[in-house]
């Protein structure tokens, strides 16, 4: 997964890193400007929208109406988002993601059928520069808990994402590991590449 900040591109266009990206092999694009109004967020959903094609899945972090009105894919939902079984009924087809930081907000959101839980933080982030690391014990504290598809967030790189898989996650999620790469197709190439050779030690139930 790609998470976008395009504050940290380098001075490129947010959709021409995401294509980028996407070539490289990441299959999710979150959608996360928080700081864009409605009509800013969904003129540049629907641009993303197009951008991912079929090679992508495209989810909008905590805004729903966007993420509907743009025909994304599904929605990232944040610790203090809306309720999962709320996010459904608004939108029943959609996948919905939720984020936690713990096993018991792990357990809230499996229990309120969320179809991902995205896990952190990993590692130190530029992102989340005041917050401690969880670390991969933490995916394996939510493996336990469920077979839901865990994507770990959080200071992830191609050297540090086997660790990642490895505890128990299906996938793992990146800004400026591929936002700020010189070569953001190569970047995301290499992540995939490590995530792939992880797999085969990965728990079975993980696999896709």
């Amino acid at each position: 997964m790609l998470v976008t900040d395009r504050h940290a591109c380098d001075d490129r266009r947010l959709e021409d890193v995401v294509e980028a990206a996407v070539e490289g092999g990441v299959n999710i694009v979150q959608l996360r400007e928080k700081d864009l109004p409605a009509a800013e967020l969904y003129g540049l959903a629907l641009r993303l929208r197009k951008v991912v094609g079929s090679q992508a899945l495209l989810l909008v972090n905590d805004r729903i109406d966007v993420a509907l009105a743009a025909d994304a894919h599904g929605v990232q939902l944040g610790g203090n988002g809306l309720p999962c079984e709320i996010a459904r009924k608004l939108a029943p087809s959609m996948l919905i993601g939720r984020s936690v930081h713990d096993a018991a907000s792990a357990g809230v959101a499996v229990a309120s059928s969320a179809d991902l839980l995205l896990v952190g933080t990993m590692f130190a982030s530029r992102s989340h520069p005041g917050l401690t690391p969880a670390g991969p014990p933490l995916i394996r504290k939510v493996a336990a808990l469920s077979t839901l598809p865990l994507i770990g967030i959080g200071g992830i790189t191609a050297a540090n994402a086997t660790q990642v898989i490895s505890a128990g996650a299906s996938g793992v999620a990146a800004i400026t590991a591929i936002t700020m790469a010189p070569d953001p197709k190569d970047a995301a190439a290499r992540l995939v590449a490590a995530v792939n050779e992880a797999w085969p030690t990965a728990p079975l139930h993980k696999r896709h």
